[in-house]
């Protein structure tokens, strides 16, 4: 019997965040945000604190739910699903500066609001690709590309709450793999 047989791996691969589609817009999302937040909400104020808080919670919390996967998956939802809620929290205050300034929300029909979505579909996307409709434009248009931004990212975010989900149900965590391993290595053992 080899070493790999007399200690199989528990700990799957794990981390791997930045290559996930959810936190890269996440990130562009946290940029976009200070970026917006630096110029049209006072930097004293509360609510530019607590928008930059929730955009930075929403990627953070991506990033540590990936490197906790590999020995918590039920670690891992509940991050994710922070991280979703963090998001939610930022759409929430992005409406709200548009209601509250007398601005229009566009619709998901809205010509610019399909032309900030299609930019997600861009190679090698990051804040760059949407600078233009942030520092270099009015509130109403900064503030919209961040409400497409955010609901693309909280889609992508329901997307991989999905799968998580999925695979939780057919893998079970990461006690149960334990435990099953552990029973597999005691049962080799009595059969020596």
């Amino acid at each position: 019997m080899t070493d790999k047989e007399d200690f199989p791996q528990l700990i799957p691969p794990h981390g791997g965040f930045r290559e996930l589609q959810s936190y890269q817009m996440a990130e562009i999302v946290y940029d976009a945000t200070v970026m917006f937040c630096n110029r049209f909400i006072n930097r004293r104020s509360r609510t530019h604190d607590q928008m930059v808080q929730a955009a930075r919670s929403g990627k953070q919390n991506i990033a540590e739910g990936s490197m906790a996967s590999g020995t918590s998956k039920k670690f891992e939802l509940k991050l994710i699903g922070v991280a979703r809620a963090s998001l939610e929290e930022l759409l929430l205050d992005f409406q709200d500066y548009l209601r509250q300034k007398g601005l229009a929300l566009w619709g998901k029909d809205h010509p610019k609001a399909r032309q900030v979505r299609a930019l997600c579909y861009r190679k090698n996307r990051s804040y760059l690709t949407y600078k233009p409709y942030i520092k270099d434009s009015p509130p109403e248009i900064a503030a919209n590309t961040m409400v497409c931004l955010i609901h693309q990212t909280n889609y992508l975010l329901d997307q991989q709450l999905r799968v998580l989900e999925k695979a939780f149900l057919k893998e079970g965590g990461f006690t149960e793999k334990l435990y099953h391993t552990r029973l597999q290595m005691r049962n080799r053992r009595r059969k020596k």
